[in-house]
């Protein structure tokens, strides 16, 4: 994540929360599955302690990843009242080629989920939707070739 990059209250506080676990529940959950492999005899040839020793370092990987997240995290809020497009903003866009409506909420990229719709403002998509407006028909380049959706509305 690099310096003052955009997240969301919601995106904090679910990064907040993910360290906490991980610094507590998953160092020593760790730290037991280390234990108990060390009682397993030798340690040179013992393949679940390295497995253990391995999975601890890809954890602690994770906490340092997570807390340089939140050290560089600058909470962004979605204007209420915009017209246009903008990071923090649900927006509600048709697919012309199929019909098919979608609604997406432009987050930070660690926040991002398309299933739960929400959609990293570094994607081509939600760059092509910045700066729209309802009414709007924004293309977007794809796999398949460039797709046009049409931006019904903002808002919840």
């Amino acid at each position: 994540m690099s310096a003052g990059e955009a997240i969301t209250a919601e995106g904090l506080e679910a990064l907040k929360e993910e360290l906490h676990r991980l610094e507590g529940e998953g160092r020593q959950a760790m730290a037991q599955r280390i234990s108990a492999a060390r009682e397993h005899g030798d340690l040179k040839e013992n393949a679940e302690y390295h497995a253990a020793k391995e999975d601890q370092a890809h954890l602690e990987t994770r906490i340092l990843r997570l807390a340089e997240r939140l050290r560089n995290a600058v909470v962004t809020e979605a204007p209420s009242n915009s017209d246009q497009v903008e990071f923090g903003a649900t927006v509600h866009v048709v697919d012309e080629q199929t019909g098919r409506a979608q609604t997406f909420t432009l987050v930070g990229p660690t926040e991002a989920d398309l299933k739960s719709g929400k959609l990293s403002a570094e994607s081509p998509m939600a760059q092509a939707l910045m700066g729209a407006g309802p009414g709007d028909v924004v293309e977007v380049a794809a796999p398949s070739g460039p797709r046009r959706w049409r931006i019904e509305r903002l808002g919840a």
